[in-house]
């Protein structure tokens, strides 16, 4: 191979890893990787973007070879006649407006069908986002959730995004684009999962400190399995069943978790605080702290007692709790299921 072969093979290999090694695995980057309707549209206006922007780009370039080379070979004015070059000028503006025209196009049809419901909405489900987590309702069902949404895969889902404080932007990459999500305005965003399985999510806003650990994650399912978690969810809490059970909860009280988390069903029934997730099924949930630590007994220990070591600037705060205490506690919240 020449030199200058070898070259544009390594070339080709940076471009190629450059595309697949932002997701890892060989595979494009998530927002590429379609697996619904919303986000098939915006990887196909991508390719279109890319194909009449590097066309074109490649074009010019030639074109700039052959004259630089032109210019070469006619050495003196006497070369060069009126008029010369006029014909590529106009044909290189022609061209542009087209491509331009045709964007422009891409885009709003794009842009008009991504708003545009594909098909009676087979649930809503409300979305708040918080510094820095994200409270979650399925309103029709009264349930509650924070940091992860489910949803019946192949059915449209309706979601309605709104702000308790600064803005904030919901994105799930591989099924759709971004929403902004603002105090006092209530933005709607159709999704549709086309497989089944959980899609990582992000806030793609800047929203403070640890906008970069609020994540959440979206699990479509069967409708018959999603119906099941619904109902379970619907249900309040159990109350202790066990003498060490009743003493998590009675911590749970006095440590002032109350005043920040709820848990529907629990006693007394000023335990129903709001600033914080709704804790009445978190033990069912896979992740802690907005998709920042895995859901076990190690990471929710440390979360109770130093959340700021894993999620600086957040509004939780420490608790400071005896050793038997805190493994009573741990058993109260792991059976809230």
């Amino acid at each position: 191979m020449t030199p200058r072969g070898r070259a544009g093979a390594r070339l080709a290999a940076v471009a190629v890893a450059a595309i697949s090694g932002a997701s890892g695995c060989g595979r494009l980057p998530a927002a590429l990787d379609a697996r619904g309707p919303g986000a098939a549209d915006i990887a196909g206006l991508f390719w279109l973007f890319l194909a009449l922007t590097v066309v074109p780009g490649a074009a010019t370039i030639s074109l700039l070879l052959l004259a630089v080379r032109e210019k070469r070979r006619r050495r003196t004015l006497a070369d060069v006649r009126p008029g010369d070059g006029h014909g590529w000028i106009a044909a290189g503006a022609l061209v542009t407006a087209g491509v331009l025209v045709a964007l422009l196009l891409a885009s709003v049809r794009v842009g008009s069908r991504a708003a545009a419901p594909s098909g009676p909405a087979e649930l809503t489900i409300d979305v708040r986002g918080h510094q820095f987590w994200w409270e979650v309702r399925y309103p029709d069902h009264q349930v509650v959730s924070a940091n992860e949404l489910r949803i019946p895969v192949g059915r449209p889902v309706r979601l309605r995004l709104t702000s308790a404080d600064v803005i904030h932007s919901f994105w799930v990459p591989e099924l759709h684009g971004k929403m902004d999500m603002i105090p006092g305005e209530t933005n709607v965003l159709w999704v549709r999962a086309d497989r089944a399985g959980v899609y990582r999510g992000r806030c793609a806003e800047f929203c403070g400190v640890q906008h970069a650990l609020m994540a959440f994650e979206l699990i479509a399912e069967p409708p018959g399995a999603l119906t099941a978690w619904l109902h379970a969810r619907r249900l309040p809490s159990a109350p202790p069943s066990d003498d060490h059970g009743r003493r998590g909860l009675e911590v749970y009280v006095a440590a002032g978790c109350a005043h920040c988390h709820a848990i529907q069903g629990v006693v007394p029934p000023s335990a129903t605080g709001s600033v914080g997730p709704d804790l009445t099924h978190v033990a069912s949930r896979r992740t802690l702290a907005a998709g920042t630590l895995p859901n076990n007994r190690g990471y929710l220990a440390g979360w109770v007692l130093d959340p700021q070591h894993h999620k600086p600037g957040s509004r939780m705060p420490p608790v400071t709790l005896a050793a038997d205490d805190l493994l009573a506690l741990l058993d109260y919240l792991e059976g809230l299921r």
